[in-house]
């Protein structure tokens, strides 16, 4: 598929300006909604007018995802602050989806959206540096990156204004077995890497107040939320697990400080897969309305939690 959009200055020689918490900050002020759009193209939930005719071609795969997320981010760009790439949905495809992949990050960025890239890169040295420049050539304003490396995995990802979200508390239960473990101090693993996300970013806090490092905390661990959010007053928390993973705007309300500021609350199912018209899944209908209305609606619905225009 070739992209139509406007070019877009290359990510690789960000301005000096440019300060990915204060972009957020921004844009979630422009459409009064700290919402996130998570882009996990599955090919059989693509709309049947999208799916390709041979499923072992990863060409034609790769094609219909990125005019599935085209489609998404022409849908949701209105009303949405951001949306996160879930890099493994293209990379299965081999080198047509990590180029497809480009492309959809490049048409996110020309929509005005902040831009997730979703590959939870973890390692050290010389390697991290290559991956926070791959992340920054993509046009990724954040990278979801692992903590658990400590320091000198997360320092390369912060280099020229761009943001990082390190996972600190993750909404899948079977982290509870690691991130709830108790130190010798009293804190648990995951308190321990917040209490390391606040330090390690108060280099980087922009004019907005926040710091370009922020952190993954899940919707789904609700009585967590506000005492991470004690830890980290500086920190934007990438919320997800909101909607279909059973996250509720209640669980989330805690994460947000200042209004509708310090959060960005993640949707992906529940938005891109919204049901048409007596049918569950995305093969009928207008499928670009209905993921419309979908951002609309959950927009409206975070909104309401932080005091956001009706």
């Amino acid at each position: 598929m070739t992209s139509t959009h406007a070019a877009v200055p290359s990510a690789a020689q960000p301005q000096a300006s440019f300060h990915a918490a204060d972009h957020l900050v921004a844009r979630v002020a422009k459409v009064d909604a700290a919402t996130c759009v998570g882009l996990d193209p599955v090919l059989d939930r693509l709309p049947a007018s999208l799916r390709p005719a041979d499923p072992s071609n990863d060409a034609a795969c790769a094609s219909a995802i990125e005019a599935f997320s085209v489609g998404v981010i022409d849908s949701v760009h209105e009303s949405c602050a951001a949306v996160k790439i879930q890099a493994a949905c293209y990379e299965r495809y081999g080198a047509a989806g990590f180029a497809a992949m480009g492309r959809v990050l490049e048409h996110a960025r020309a929509s005005g959206l902040s831009v997730v890239y979703d590959a939870k890169r973890g390692d050290i040295g010389i390697s991290a540096e290559h991956y926070a420049n791959g992340a920054r050539a993509l046009g990724a304003h954040w990278t979801t990156i692992n903590a658990y490396l400590g320091s000198d995995g997360i320092a390369p990802f912060l280099t020229g204004g761009q943001g990082a979200f390190a996972l600190v508390r993750t909404s899948n239960p079977s982290g509870d077995a690691l991130q709830t473990l108790p130190l010798a101090d009293g804190r648990t693993i995951a308190e321990a890497v917040a209490d390391l996300v606040s330090k390690l970013g108060e280099a980087s806090v922009g004019a907005s107040g926040f710091s370009a490092l922020g952190a993954v905390v899940g919707a789904t661990k609700r009585a967590e939320i506000a005492s991470l959010r004690a830890r980290m007053p500086r920190t934007i928390f990438l919320v997800p697990g909101y909607g279909a993973q059973g996250g509720t705007a209640d669980d989330v309300r805690a994460a947000f400080t200042r209004g509708n500021q310090g959060a960005l609350i993640t949707a992906s199912r529940s938005v891109i897969y919204p049901s048409f018209a007596g049918s569950g899944a995305a093969g009928s209908g207008d499928w670009r309305d209905a993921i419309r209305a979908a951002a609309v609606q959950f927009a409206g619905e975070i909104r309401a939690i932080t005091g956001g225009a009706s």
